[in-house]
């Protein structure tokens, strides 16, 4: 199965068969002082250097975010998003939490985005998968509840739900990426492979 992402100009290719997918991912303003500052005042110089940059650097597609706390989120995502499209033609993952930005995001975006992303809430699914559906997009699928992160059984039902969920909304199951999210022990020292159930 493949996993197709595209821009106005080229196709990145998403496969276990094929080389590994880098995703640039300097445009967030998380933790970034100086960048959110500048994006809140509509000034876009540093994101369109920040995707420069990760382009030249051997990024394959580029992770979009305006998640700055009280802005209106949908208009600053589409003005970054515009942004990027007019130094780069790599492909974007459009990632919010806001649904109505993410809306807005995909709307504006010329050609086959990648969604960061949608957990296996069924409310998140039913408000996030037809808008993937809508705009021909794809998704990555993600668990959050602790139990999944640890035992692999769980992870598993929850990545089958997001898959089945995607389907009932016709996204084909290529058009789904789970992510695994395989914290180090350094992170949760939990994490430690004795606690590892094998997936049987």
């Amino acid at each position: 199965m493949e996993t197709v992402l595209s821009s106005r100009g080229r196709e990145v290719v998403i496969a276990g068969h094929r080389p590994f997918v880098i995703i640039g991912e300097r445009i967030n303003p998380t933790g970034r002082k100086v960048l959110a500052a500048e994006m809140k005042n509509g000034k876009m110089d540093r994101v369109r250097s920040d995707a420069i940059a990760q382009q030249a650097g051997g990024a394959h597609m580029l992770d979009v975010n305006a998640g700055i706390p009280a802005i209106d989120e949908a208009a600053l995502l589409v003005a970054t998003i515009k942004a990027v499209m007019e130094v780069s033609d790599l492909p974007i993952c459009i990632d919010s939490s806001i649904i109505e930005a993410l809306e807005a995001g995909l709307a504006a975006y010329q050609g086959k985005a990648l969604v960061n992303s949608v957990t296996a809430e069924e409310e998140r699914m039913e408000r996030i998968l037809p808008l993937v559906k809508k705009h021909g997009a794809a998704v990555i699928g993600w668990r959050t509840t602790r139990q999944a992160s640890r035992w692999c059984r769980g992870a598993l039902a929850l990545a089958r739900r997001i898959i089945e969920r995607a389907s009932d909304y016709g996204i084909p199951q290529e058009d789904v990426i789970i992510d695994p999210i395989a914290m180090t022990v350094a992170a949760d020292p939990t994490c430690g492979g004795s606690l590892w159930k094998p997936c049987v």
